[in-house]
């Protein structure tokens, strides 16, 4: 036993040895062990793959029931509100947002990208059961959109008791509920008023989270910005005084999770977006702002391309490095003005 404890320390003082003097640091790991962390890598890569886009046309055909029923006004938006849902519920991985074991506890870029998406679903889930679901404010609300919409605002990262999955899955299954009593022309209580009013709320909504994102992604390199927060009325007051400039900068760990959660956004508004030129279409043209819709969809497409580089990168401006994260703000900026453009439209007559 002696003579074992002594040869084991002799092959630790030899690989100490080697190591100090140049050989690889991996002849410290026992073999299994480094097999392990190289399948776990593997699966983390894997799993980081975001995923590619949805026909709507195509997916709302595939959940319509077959038989009694009718593709029918909203029937593209709740669709591909249910789609989205169930993207980030059954892609690669699963949804790794409240994961706590290794590798998804170790990855940030998905997460983030399901928190981007995540909080369009919300906004969509709102408007539906505030607006687009009601025909005045005096309207009852329908039972199924009132289970759905606080579903998915539980907490994203809950693991247990419940999780997070089986609470967002409830909301899915009532958004079925609600899409099959939509689709049934024996059930007429359940309704889609795709009016301009309804429309205008929502995009709304979006325009604010598109600002947001907006000024979070040019943040990258760091501003001096203009308070403008009282800006407009003379009358308008704030709790606690704030200084005339602002220094704005969004902290380097933070960078790839902000673009990754625009990308997320994006990717999920880009869907609804079309699912509302669809269901939408005669408003849209009524009011001569299809081909402004479309060019919203264009800008939020081109946030989709291809990342090459293997990291977010944030050079400077115009310096000699890219910076990823202007690249994403111009996307989303132009975006927001058509949705700006857009609201503008849906209000005259």
């Amino acid at each position: 036993m002696k003579d074992q404890l002594e040869h084991w320390i002799n092959q630790l003082k030899s690989r100490w040895h080697s190591a100090q003097f140049g050989s690889p640091a991996y002849l410290w790991l026992p073999l299994p062990l480094l097999l392990i962390l190289v399948f776990l890598a593997g699966v983390g890569m894997y799993w980081s793959d975001e995923p590619t886009a949805f026909d709507i046309v195509a997916i709302t055909a595939e959940k319509a029931p077959e038989t009694n029923s009718q593709i029918t006004t909203g029937s593209y938006t709740t669709s591909a509100l249910i789609e989205a849902m169930e993207t980030l519920l059954n892609k690669r991985g699963g949804y790794l947002s409240n994961d706590v074991m290794p590798p998804s506890v170790w990855l940030d870029n998905i997460p983030n990208w399901e928190f981007g998406v995540l909080v369009q679903v919300r906004d969509l889930a709102r408007s539906m059961r505030n607006d687009f679901s009601r025909s005045q404010s005096q309207s009852a609300e329908d039972v199924d959109l009132i289970i759905a919409e606080p579903q998915f605002n539980f907490d994203s990262k809950s693991w247990i008791f419940p999780a997070t999955e089986n609470v967002y899955q409830e909301g899915i299954d009532a958004l079925y509920g609600y899409l099959e009593r939509l689709q049934d022309p024996s059930t007429p209580d359940a309704q889609f008023y795709a009016r301009a009013d309804n429309l205008q709320e929502w995009l709304g909504q979006v325009e604010k989270r598109l600002g947001s994102l907006s000024q979070r992604l040019s943040a990258s390199v760091g501003q001096i910005r203009i308070n403008t927060d009282l800006a407009g009325d003379t009358a308008a007051v704030q709790s606690t005084e704030t200084s005339q400039q602002l220094v704005v900068k969004t902290p380097w760990s933070k960078i790839d999770d902000v673009f990754y959660e625009t990308r997320g956004a994006a990717w999920a508004l880009m869907h609804f977006l079309k699912a509302v030129e669809i269901d939408f279409e005669a408003v849209l043209i009524k009011k001569n702002a299809l081909i402004s819709l479309r060019q919203i969809i264009r800008e939020l497409e081109a946030t989709q391309r291809t990342l090459w580089s293997p990291m977010i990168m944030n050079g400077n401006g115009f310096g000699l490095f890219a910076n990823h994260s202007l690249v994403m703000a111009s996307y989303i900026s132009r975006a927001n003005a058509a949705v700006i453009d857009l609201r503008s439209l849906m209000e005259k007559g």
